[in-house]
């Protein structure tokens, strides 16, 4: 109880100093780049440093989690506080188990962050802020133009293809003649269904004597055919951030449409298998190390673990890319190196039970 309550603590202090480095790292130079399109006002800058910090934590907290490890280990092996522990009868696995329940503790904690949107589509806002300078959700109050129509909607859910709170306003030689209102419109067949809308339409002679604005109920109307929102198309093709509830409602929804599901698996891989790779390369690492400074090379030590985590982790992230943009399986480019880093792990911890 003594080594694992020590070494957590350290574990979890060096956790935070190196993610809080790193994070300050990426979000500095991101704005030192983006400074000149960030010139608006304190809030906007204020908001968009924050999502990117969160964006920041969302891609490099497994990598914090391995350095802070690696850093923790060298400290017992300089103190001289690892050796201690071995001559006080602790075993390695003794001394692991910190490094794996903490990690294991925290990934479980980072997976269920996925919940939240505005931590899943950090880099989403953040994007959206830098281009438009002010904080927009893209899927909400769209106003757009279609052929010599102007539409807006209050809403839209690109999971379920459906628009809520609809106005389609027709101008001819710019002057406004009728106005579509509808409470929700569903995508079907190229264009938007329309199953109840009230039709405004406007005289031509505005005088005393006209009839004024009249008011028709139309039904099962279809309008605005040929118009899909980019959204609907970055849903299909995986390039949308997911959250947890979203990417389990969007598997469903497409499964039962018999629509290939392989982006949405491997956004669901992403946030519930990817971020395990982490223990698995802990374990591995934990047991080339020796337990004196006297059998080895720190800098050495220090630099080809940091350069091995780095390679695994790049080659991960490459998969991942490769997987979202359907050039490979989700199963080989997500699924399949966390399986191999895990069978690696186990042989280590087979290797040592045998030793012993």
């Amino acid at each position: 109880m003594l080594a694992f309550k020590y070494i957590s603590l350290h574990y979890l202090k060096y956790f935070f100093i190196i993610l809080s480095a790193l994070v300050m790292f990426l979000v500095g130079f991101d704005y030192l780049s983006n400074a000149e399109n960030l010139s608006g006002s304190a809030n906007i800058l204020l908001i968009y440093l924050v999502y990117k910090s969160f964006f920041a934590i969302d891609m490099l907290l497994p990598l914090s989690l391995i350095f802070s490890m690696i850093t923790t280990k060298i400290f017992l092996i300089r103190s001289n506080a690892l050796v201690s522990f071995y001559s006080l009868g602790y075993s390695k696995v003794d001394i692991l188990k910190p490094f794996v329940v903490v990690s294991s503790s925290i990934i479980v904690l980072f997976i269920s962050l996925h919940t939240i949107p505005k931590f899943s589509r950090a880099d989403e806002f953040s994007k959206n802020i830098k281009v438009h300078a002010q904080y927009l959700n893209p899927s909400k109050d769209l106003f757009f133009t279609y052929g010599d129509k102007y539409v807006y909607f209050s809403k839209l859910l690109p999971l379920k293809e459906e628009a809520h709170d609809i106005r389609v306003f027709s101008v001819e030689d710019g002057s406004l003649k009728k106005v579509l209102v509808a409470k929700k419109a569903r995508y079907i067949d190229d264009s938007w269904y329309i199953k109840q809308a009230d039709l405004l339409s406007k005289p031509d002679d505005m005088s005393f004597l006209s009839p004024g604005i009249t008011v028709f109920e139309e039904r099962d109307l279809k309008i605005l055919k040929g118009f899909r929102p980019k959204m609907l198309d970055q849903i299909y093709e995986g390039k949308v951030n997911f959250t947890i509830s979203d990417a389990i409602e969007a598997y469903i929804l497409l499964d039962k449409q018999n629509v290939d599901t392989t982006s949405i698996k491997g956004a669901l891989y992403k946030i519930f298998i990817y971020p395990f790779f982490v223990p698995c390369v802990i374990i591995i690492i934990f047991f080339m190390v020796p337990i004196s400074a006297r059998f080895l090379n720190i800098s050495l030590f220090s630099f080809g673990a940091i350069f091995s985590t780095l390679l695994v982790w790049g080659i991960l992230f490459m998969l991942i890319e490769l997987s979202t943009n359907k050039t490979i399986s989700s199963e080989v480019g997500v699924v399949a190196p966390v399986v191999i880093l895990f069978l690696l792990a186990l042989r280590q911890w087979r290797i040592y039970r045998l030793s012993t």
